[in-house]
C-alpha cells in the first residue's frame, strides 16, 4: 500500500460510494475499485461492504480508516516541517578552528548566526589544524576553517582567502645581523637567522620546513615554543626573529615595539580554507553556516580587520602559494 490507496481509501469511505469519490478525485470509478481488491489482497482481508446504497468499511476498514487517517496526517506535519526547516534552519552546527583564526572569526560569526539564524546554536571548537582535520573525519565536528588544503573523498576545501607571512624582529638589529631597513627579505636570508619558530608539529613550523627543503637551506631554529604570544614577547625581548602571520603582529608592529619585513623570493603566503565532509549529506545548518562563515571571512578581509590577507588569492608566477 502507498499513501495514494490511503487517500482513495479514505474518500470511498467519506463519499458513501464510488461514484461519489470518483467524482470527487477525478479519477475512473474501475481504477477506485482495482485499488481497493488490491488492498484486500494484500490485507487478506475485506475492507468494505458493499449494498445496493453504497459502500460501509467493515471492522477492518474502520482500522485501516483509523491508521489512514493517522499516516495522512503524520505525513502532512513531516512536510511542513521540512518546509520550515528549509525557510528557518535550526539545530547545531560544531565548527573546528585553530586559535589564530578563531581570534578574529569567532565572535563576528557567532552574532552574525544569532541574528541570522537564531534557531542554529554554533559551537566552536578550538585545536590545532591537525586535530581539526582528524575530528571531521570523524564526525566530531561540522565544520572547519584551516591553513591546510584537503581534498579527498571524505572532504572537500575551498579556498576562500590568503594571508601573508613576514619576517619579525626587535626594533634594534641584533649584533651581526645586517637586514634591510625597509623592503622585502629572501627566505634564504630568513633561514640563517637565529629564529624562534612554533615546534616541529606546528602548521606554520611544518610550512617553513617544506618551504626551506623546498628551496634547499636548512632554519637556523634557536627557540621551539608554540604560542604566538611568548614567541612575540621573546623576539621584542631581542632573544631571535620569527616568521608569523601579519595579521598576528600588526599591532605591536603599528606600536614601534617589533619591525617586519617581507618575504621573496619565493613570495611567502598562506591561504585559508573552508572544509565539509564530502562523504555524507550537509544538513541544511550547516550549509547556511558555512555560507556564513565565507561571508563573514569576505567582510573581515574587506574592512582590514585581517590584516594582511586578500580575498580568492590568484596564483601568479614567482608566488608560493601553500598551506598549513
Amino acid at each position: 500500500m502507498d499513501l495514494r490507496q490511503l487517500r482513495y481509501f479514505i474518500a470511498i469511505v467519506e463519499s458513501g460510494s464510488f461514484s461519489k469519490a470518483a467524482a470527487v478525485l477525478n479519477v475512473a470509478q474501475p481504477a477506485l475499485s482495482l485499488h481497493v481488491r488490491n488492498m484486500e489482497a494484500d490485507l487478506e482481508t475485506q475492507l468494505l461492504f458493499r449494498n445496493p446504497h453504497g459502500v460501509l468499511p467493515t471492522e477492518a476498514g474502520e482500522i485501516l480508516l483509523r491508521n489512514a487517517r493517522i499516516i495522512i496526517d503524520q505525513f502532512a506535519f513531516a512536510a511542513e516541517e521540512i518546509r520550515g526547516h528549509e525557510v528557518e534552519p535550526s539545530g547545531e552546527v560544531r565548527l573546528g578552528l585553530p586559535g589564530t583564526i578563531s581570534q578574529i572569526l569567532s565572535v563576528p560569526l557567532i552574532i552574525a548566526a544569532k541574528k541570522r539564524y537564531p534557531r542554529i546554536k554554533v559551537t566552536i571548537a578550538e585545536a590545532m589544524s591537525g586535530f581539526i582535520t582528524d575530528w571531521i573525519r570523524q564526525a566530531k565536528i561540522d565544520l572547519a576553517v584551516l591553513y591546510i588544503p584537503v581534498q579527498d573523498r571524505a572532504l572537500s576545501s575551498d579556498s576562500v582567502l590568503s594571508e601573508d607571512l613576514c619576517l619579525l624582529g626587535p626594533i634594534d638589529p641584533l649584533p651581526g645581523i645586517k637586514l634591510p631597513a625597509d623592503g622585502p627579505v629572501a627566505y634564504k636570508q630568513v633561514a640563517e637567522l637565529p629564529l624562534i619558530l612554533p615546534s616541529v608539529h606546528h602548521g606554520l613550523r611544518e610550512l617553513l620546513e617544506r618551504l626551506a627543503d623546498k628551496t634547499g637551506v636548512e632554519l637556523n631554529t634557536i627557540i621551539d615554543v608554540d604560542s604566538y604570544g611568548n614567541i612575540k614577547e621573546l623576539v621584542e625581548e631581542g632573544m631571535g626573529y620569527s616568521v608569523l602571520p601579519y595579521n598576528a603582529i600588526s599591532r605591536e608592529v603599528q606600536a614601534g615595539r617589533l619591525k617586519d619585513w617581507p618575504i621573496r623570493k619565493p613570495k611567502f603566503r598562506r591561504d585559508v580554507y573552508l572544509v565539509h565532509a564530502a562523504d555524507r549529506p550537509m544538513p541544511n545548518a550547516v550549509t547556511v553556516i558555512e555560507s556564513l562563515c565565507r561571508e563573514i571571512l569576505l567582510e573581515l578581509v574587506e574592512t582590514r580587520r585581517w590584516r594582511g590577507a586578500r580575498a580568492v588569492p590568484q596564483i601568479t608566477p614567482g608566488t608560493t602559494k601553500v598551506g598549513i
